[in-house]
């Protein structure tokens, strides 16, 4: 057997090891569809019209917003300082788990929150799902920054809008004619992942509401957690119609786009020299403060010895909460991200080198799909192979959503590859195992790292996952955080996600210093 067909093997191998058991589960899910009275009982039933719209408005606000956020600070900031100061912020916006994110946003926004104490107003978080839009528009607006900031070719961008406003067009006015045309297109699939993930969000969307009814996703997900056949057929519907909305937002992001396109494309050659610099800069500085408001308000809570409403700051400060914290949650988050990330780094290599770059999109399809009906998908087939409520079958499912994140990291450093290195070695007659681990891996050893660091992130934010395959037997920080946000205890609400962020935070920090630490070493490689 030559080398190129064993790549080509364990490559496929791997990847269907992932992917392939998930096809049989969302085969059986289709079952509901063809029963008529899983239909009635679900158009029966008195959340389901509540819960709708409370879906529909939280997704709007969610895309609508994140999206307008992002166009807002790029037409009001780049180029220059300022949009190269923001965009160095974020990292660490984007390193801030939603999860964590929504518990500090529900502290500093709840009707007893801080802001409340301080002003005297009551935000009404859970109406409509309004607060959830809000929370991910801000979240989802930082990874639209971040994608549009790495898609588009700047120094070419800056000669344009050099020309634009030579020929009379104001800030606004050429940012718009320049940007708007070339970074739509390339955001498509971020905003597809968008609309996706505010869809079927299940842990933030328990933390901050809608309640009474809940979003579908919720609905879907208490449905699905019924004793009653009925139920978790009704649950696997609405799983699969939540795909269907999907579509629905699609065809409405196109037709918008092809509306909007046209609109750009109609000069009546009006100049105006309107300038949303200032609007930009404030709406930036409020996201920011936000952000950090969020982290600030969860560590005066988790040592806070006391703190009632209406003080704006607690009586005393003290480690009792954090010594009697369980600390067992965070052991099992961390040895499920290491396995995770390790094993999805496996399976992104062998994939690298023998897997077709053209079948790429079908492996981070799930990113672009609403996350329940694939985690109901999985718990199909480990309740088939008898794998729930163990080790393999939730670090399985993790890796569903670990490994395209990891590949979305790596393949282009893989691609830009020096060819020539490889030449070289084979002229050498080093082998083709050799030239993998001798040549290419220690080149691209910082992407590797960057992978593992965002793979370890991804498997610590998964909730449903970890919940339906591990059977309510694996608490995590973050079912932890989820657990006690329902009425928990606020302080252990505080440090369970306070410990949801140590992780990531720890891993890239280490990350970054194995890197350093090779580089010193082999100073070729820094």
């Amino acid at each position: 057997m030559s080398y190129r067909v064993l790549q080509r093997g364990l490559a496929w191998l791997a990847v269907g090891g992932v992917f392939a058991p998930l096809i049989p589960g969302l085969v059986m899910m289709l079952k509901p569809v063809l029963m008529a009275d899983v239909w009635q009982a679900l158009w029966a039933d008195n959340q389901w019209p509540g819960a709708l719209r409370a879906t529909l408005n939280s997704t709007l606000i969610s895309v609508a917003g994140s999206l307008a956020l992002c166009l807002v600070l790029l037409c009001g900031l780049w180029p220059g300082v300022r949009w190269q100061r923001y965009t160095s912020q974020l990292p660490l916006l984007l390193a801030l788990p939603h999860v964590a994110f929504a518990s500090g946003f529900l502290f500093l926004f709840a009707d007893n929150g801080w802001l409340a104490r301080l002003c005297g107003v009551s935000f009404h978080l859970d109406e409509n799902g309004t607060g959830l839009g809000i929370l991910l528009a801000i979240k989802e607006s930082w990874f639209l920054l971040w994608i549009a900031n790495t898609q588009l070719n700047w120094q070419s961008l800056s000669q344009q809008l050099t020309v634009a406003q030579s020929l009379g067009y104001g800030p606004l006015q050429s940012r718009v004619r320049v940007l708007l045309a070339q970074l739509l297109p390339r955001l498509k699939w971020a905003l597809l992942a968008v609309v996706a993930y505010s869809l079927s969000v299940v842990d933030v969307a328990i933390i901050l509401g809608p309640a009474n009814p809940p979003t579908l996703a919720v609905l879907a997900w208490q449905w699905l957690n019924d004793v009653e056949p009925q139920q978790v057929a009704m649950g696997m519907l609405t799983s699969l119609l939540l795909v269907v909305i999907l579509g629905a937002f699609i065809a409405l992001g196109y037709g918008l786009w092809v509306m909007l396109h046209q609109a750009l494309g109609q000069f009546s050659g009006r100049r105006h020299q309107l300038s949303i610099q200032p609007l930009a800069s404030v709406l930036g500085s409020i996201m920011t403060v936000i952000g950090i408001a969020a982290i600030v308000i969860l560590l005066l809570w988790s040592f806070s010895d006391g703190w009632f409403y209406p003080t704006l700051l607690p009586e005393a400060f003290a480690f009792q909460a954090w010594q009697t914290a369980e600390l067992s949650p965070l052991i099992t988050t961390l040895l499920l991200a290491l396995a995770s990330s390790l094993i999805g780094l496996l399976v992104v290599i062998l994939w690298l080198e023998g897997g077709n770059p053209r079948f790429d999109l079908w492996l981070v399809l799930p990113l672009f799909l609403p996350a329940l009906p694939l985690v109901a998908g999985q718990y199909q087939m480990l309740l088939i192979l008898e794998q729930d409520g163990c080790w393999l079958g939730v670090i399985w499912s993790h890796l569903l959503w670990v490994v395209p994140y990891m590949l979305l990291v790596v393949r282009p450093a893989w691609q830009q590859f020096d060819s020539r290195l490889t030449i070289t070695a084979r002229t050498l007659g080093w082998s083709a195992w050799k030239i993998l681990f001798g040549v290419q891996l220690p080149l691209l050893i910082r992407p590797i790292l960057a992978a593992v660091a965002v793979g370890f992130s991804v498997s610590i934010a998964q909730y449903l996952p970890t919940l339906y395959a591990g059977a309510g037997r694996f608490a995590t920080v973050t079912t932890e955080t989820l657990a006690l946000s329902s009425g928990g205890d606020p302080q252990q609400q505080a440090i369970q996600a306070l410990l949801q962020m140590l992780l990531p935070a720890m891993m890239f920090i280490a990350t970054r210093r194995v890197h350093r630490l090779i580089s010193h070493y082999r100073q070729g490689l820094r």
